[in-house]
């Protein structure tokens, strides 16, 4: 039975830390007590945690443009966030999670701000018929949390840039993203700010749950033990080294011949690198797959070795590479 409210406000932007933050808080919760954390992350994909990062995200131009790919302990789909996404958690031991009752704070909120709302079958968040949130769950040792998002302001542009990738023939174990028409609130309530909106929500918690909310700080936190989640949210082999196999093929004609490059890729390492060309040179598929076998799957990391090579085909072969969604 829920016999206490807490709020957990995040205030800085870093995708690794906050979901540090969430699983600290995860791991944490009192028996008869529910969170509710509220954060935000900047220029950000977050992935499910059985998704690919490859077959979801133009991890690259992320990359390029400053952004940051992170991987959740829940499942579902790739997400984008900005400044004008707010992300809500609720927490709480199993006896006490209670979906139903954690949706009805989020619909109370936008009610408060003039959006009426309804629930999909896939527990997301709609308004005038297009989702403006959607959610995802994870379960632990008799603790449970609920996220999902709040689309106020986003940058639909940039969604669209890093989320929809051209198809770059990947063939993943990986769980696709499930595309949605989607709506900022902004769209329905052109004066509603995310500031407003996260204002709303502890009041609607303390009405829907019947108890009042009390405000946690970053005092309440074991920062050691978060600082310690979040370098594992940052490394490589969370973001990319989990056994998800999957391959990768790219191919073009150029003035020496046709090349088609074909890898096996296993826990963000090329594991195996086939070529097939029709080149004079015999030796060209042997170097390249030299070369690119044992190597990180990513185009600096992939065009930097061929850099270290020495044929006449190296620059043609870099700028396919260069060419592909990886």
């Amino acid at each position: 039975m829920i016999r206490q409210l807490k709020l957990y406000r995040g205030r800085g932007f870093d995708p690794y830390d906050n979901l540090a933050v969430e699983q600290h808080l995860l791991e944490t919760v009192e028996d008869g007590c529910c969170i509710l954390y509220l954060w935000q992350n900047q220029n950000t994909v977050v992935i499910g945690r059985n998704q690919n990062a490859w077959k979801e995200c133009r991890t690259t131009q992320l990359q390029e443009d400053g952004g940051h790919l992170a991987r959740r302990l829940s499942g579902g789909g790739a997400v984008f966030h900005d400044l004008g996404n707010l992300n809500f958690t609720f927490l709480a031991h199993d006896a006490d999670y209670d979906l139903d009752r954690q949706l009805a704070v989020i619909a109370e909120a936008c009610s408060c701000l003039g959006v009426e709302t309804e629930r999909s079958g896939r527990n997301d968040l709609l308004s005038a018929g297009r989702k403006f949130s959607g959610s995802a769950f994870y379960h632990n040792m008799g603790r449970s949390y609920h996220h999902g998002t709040l689309l106020v302001n986003v940058d639909m542009d940039k969604l669209s840039r890093y989320l929809n990738p051209s198809p770059a023939k990947l063939r993943a174990k990986g769980v696709d993203s499930v595309r949605s028409r989607v709506v900022n609130l902004t769209e329905l309530q052109p004066d509603l700010t995310v500031e407003a909106l996260a204002e709303q929500l502890p009041p609607a918690f303390s009405r829907v749950y019947g108890l009042p909310v009390e405000t946690m700080t970053a005092g309440d936190l074991d920062r050691a033990a978060v600082d310690a989640l979040a370098e594992r949210n940052r490394s490589w082999d969370w973001l990319y080294g989990r056994r998800m196999p999957f391959q990768f093929s790219c191919e073009d004609r150029f003035p020496w011949g046709e090349l088609r490059l074909e890898l096996q890729v296993d826990r963000g390492v090329v594991c195996r690198a086939a070529v097939y060309t029709d080149a004079m040179d015999w030796s060209l598929g042997q170097k390249l797959e030299t070369a690119l076998t044992g190597c990180r799957f990513t185009a600096a990391d992939l065009c930097r070795r061929l850099s270290a090579c020495d044929f006449a085909e190296r620059e043609d072969v870099i700028a396919l590479l260069k060419r592909q969604d990886v």
